[in-house]
């Protein structure tokens, strides 16, 4: 297991916790962190267990970003308050965003919850679950990811005035976590062995503003890089008004840091972009890609676009197509506008039709496929470090420094013609290649 915490074994007759997290790579963090702190208390805790029994009790991390995750988060808490209701589950407690952002509704609405937390309650949740929050297993979890990559997570929150976004109002404002606590809890996980750290916040780039009045995210870089064990650090959710350019010259610096970088972009037009909140401009986005790319020449940049965005014309969405072409993004998501409440963005009509919405991210995604298609083409002939996630069939599934889990290419590896264990590093030769997967020999 993926903590040093010392387990008893469970008596028979002790409900396990169930903990089941839904939405982000954050909440998967959050998560972990409280099983890490149940399992320090002595509690039988499991995640997203296929079966549960009359007594346990379920815990719902819930995400409330957009439409479909709310009703993905609100579907979970029915499913399971029903099961409570028919007496096959003992408690269920819900957490994370959903709850943060509609806690009066949501009480109002499902009354046999036995209680709601929001997303700053992990003290909270351990006292409903008879347990006491553990000062000692700071930079404690219990993975739930495979034990060699893990999300880490250096900042809660976000100061980013972005119309269209909801984050701030479950998150709160920006808040860095200090650079020691970081620095140990990667020692505890390499210790652990992990390999790959996937830093993750709302904003990667804001770190340190708001703890030592300067933004410090080229020192942790360095901090965490020379943590033994560490092999590979990918950054992920960069913004890129006043984007610290010193953190690729530690990229170039250090062979563990993966020449990657996720920068949601959203929108190029001038004035989506104003509308947005974004705080640049068409011409500010093109020249820091450029800047980015001649600085990092071999780099990986993965941007996130909305489609439908209110206001957004033909026009726009052509242009947007334009630039999609001639950029050439190594890897790009694609989203429909969700009208929010509360954010700026909700004053203004939301005046594209969904069907429309749906049909403009299709046009794109069309698009960035042959990007990617022509992309992988290249690679046919040469030879990567490939990390191992898993085994799948007749395939060794795994991923080079330009590709993170869930979300980017892999690479599959004939298992006939080698053997490669979960969580190892091989050199791959790509023999052949489709839009978003790479397939290869371990030479």
């Amino acid at each position: 297991m993926n903590t040093k915490v010392v387990r008893t074994k469970a008596t028979a007759k002790q409900p396990k916790v169930n903990v089941i997290t839904l939405g982000c790579s954050k909440n998967i963090y959050d998560s972990e962190v409280l099983m890490g702190q149940l399992r320090g208390n002595n509690l039988n805790v499991v995640h997203e267990a296929e079966k549960v029994g009359k007594d346990d009790i379920v815990v719902i991390n819930t995400c409330g970003f957009i439409d479909n995750a709310k009703q993905e988060s609100i579907d979970t808490i029915l499913q399971f308050s029903e099961l409570k209701e028919a007496g096959k589950v003992g408690k269920v407690i819900v957490t994370g965003c959903l709850s943060e952002r509609y806690k009066p509704e949501l009480e109002s609405e499902i009354t046999n919850v036995d209680a709601f937390f929001g997303t700053n309650d992990l003290q909270n949740i351990l006292h409903e679950l008879g347990a006491n929050y553990k000062h000692e297993l700071i930079g404690e979890r219990l993975l739930t990811t495979p034990s060699h990559f893990a999300y880490f997570k250096i900042a809660e929150g976000c100061n980013r005035p972005c119309s269209f976004c909801a984050i701030p109002l479950m998150r709160g404002k920006h808040l860095s976590k200090p650079m020691e606590e970081l620095v140990n809890e990667a020692k505890i996980l390499a210790k652990n062995g992990t390999k790959e750290l996937i830093l993750i916040a709302q904003d990667l780039t804001y770190y340190g503003l708001d703890l030592y009045g300067t933004r410090k995210l080229d020192e942790l870089m360095r901090r965490l890089s020379d943590v033994p064990g560490i092999e590979w650090i990918r950054l992920q959710y960069a913004y890129p008004s006043g984007f610290p350019m010193e953190i690729l010259d530690v990229m170039n610096e250090r062979d563990n840091i993966c020449k990657y970088l996720d920068m949601p972009l959203q929108h190029i037009t001038d004035n989506m972009l104003k509308s947005m909140r974004r705080g640049t401009t068409k011409q500010k986005t093109i020249d820091l890609v450029n800047q980015i790319r001649d600085k990092v020449p071999n780099i990986a940049m993965r941007t996130t676009l909305i489609c439908g965005y209110p206001g957004e014309t033909e026009r726009d969405f052509e242009e947007m197509k334009e630039w999609v072409a001639e950029t050439k993004f190594d890897r790009l998501g694609c989203f429909t506008y969700s009208h929010e409440e509360k954010t700026h963005a909700h004053t203004l009509i939301d005046d594209v039709p969904e069907e429309v919405k749906q049909e403009r991210v299709d046009e794109i995604m069309e698009i960035q496929q042959g990007i990617s298609f022509d992309i992988n083409q290249e690679k046919v002939g040469q030879t990567f470090k490939v990390l191992v996630d898993k085994k799948e069939g007749d395939f060794f599934v795994g991923r080079t420094e330009f590709d993170s889990p869930e979300v980017d290419n892999e690479v599959l590896i004939d298992a006939s013609t080698g053997y490669a264990a979960n969580g190892s590093f091989v050199q791959v030769k790509i023999d052949r290649a489709e839009d978003f997967d790479l397939y290869g020999t371990i030479i």
